[in-house]
């Protein structure tokens, strides 16, 4: 009875997954058969789901509309070096806060903590006013005026990105994982703790850095708010502030906006799928200890 109980409870429970993940996935379906229809099928009073027209070159037109090879490196750029630095960054300090005692180690923790409470929106401004005041930069002076500073540049849409207090979090939670004793074996062995960083903790820190990589990727790839204040020029798009270009006077291509918007969505998709099985691991690994 017990096994015929768990095997209903099993099927139940796999159906309801089953939809709720085609509600959650029904938006990106939608826009790909939307992409897939000629814009006046698109704009009948009858809503269809299937495209009565397959018309593949929507995907080919739309990238016509703008310099997207541009736009596309723009992202690409900022991205990998986003995530590259970031990974850096956030897991030799979740090793300092972890793994390495010295004095207020808990202090700096907690105080580090307070970034992840407040709201981007409220330190995007004086961000913005000190990037375009950056002394000796964009044409300032040693004062910071006279110029541009970091605006349009790679270097603003990167800087407010590189760290952040959630990944100090989730990697000093990792690092909490491992035993005190892989410490005292490292010291004996006549490591440093810089050695002990690179030599040991970073090939066993797949897990957590792939599930940093994909939050980081997805966070800089779909960000639109900061690459809109801080860049003004064309040649410094990325794809998000790209897309509104497919809005005209007498209204927005559809089919040609979800052509693009699914160009730009396939590579999250294909690092989801290929960081998949690390992603589920370091989110299931950190926090297991405090």
């Amino acid at each position: 009875m017990k096994t015929v109980k768990k095997d209903a409870n099993y099927y139940i429970l796999t159906i309801i997954m089953f939809i709720l993940s085609l509600a959650m996935i029904s938006p990106l379906i939608l826009a790909f058969f939307t992409s897939l229809k000629p814009l006046s099928e698109v704009q009948a009073p009858v809503v269809t789901i299937l495209p009565h027209q397959w018309v593949w070159s929507n995907y080919i037109d739309a990238m016509k509309e703008g310099n997207w090879a541009r736009y596309i490196y723009n992202t690409f750029f900022v991205t990998a070096v986003t995530v590259t630095v970031s990974l850096i960054i956030n897991s030799m300090a979740g090793y300092a806060l972890a793994r390495v005692p010295f004095k207020g180690r808990n202090t700096l923790f907690f105080t580090t903590l307070l970034g992840m409470m407040i709201p981007p929106q409220i330190t995007m401004i004086p961000t913005f006013i000190m990037l375009k005041k950056m002394p000796l930069m964009g044409g300032n002076d040693i004062f910071g005026s006279g110029g541009n500073g970091l605006m349009n540049s790679y270097l603003g849409l990167i800087i407010p990105y590189i760290a952040g207090s959630f990944g100090v979090f989730l990697c000093r939670q990792f690092y909490l994982n491992f035993p005190d004793s892989l410490d005292e074996a490292a010291k004996i062995d006549g490591c440093s703790r810089l050695r002990a960083y690179f030599q040991i903790y970073i090939p066993l820190s797949t897990p957590v850095l792939a599930t940093l990589a994909v939050l980081k990727a997805t966070g800089s790839w779909s960000e639109y708010i900061w690459p809109l204040i801080i860049t003004n020029k064309d040649s410094m798009k990325t794809i998000q502030i790209a897309l509104p270009a497919f809005k005209q006077e007498t209204g927005t291509i559809w089919n040609l906006l979800m052509a693009a918007t699914i160009i730009t969505s396939i590579p999250l998709l294909l690092l989801f799928i290929f960081a998949q099985r690390y992603f589920i691991e370091g989110i299931v690994t950190t926090g297991i200890k405090g």
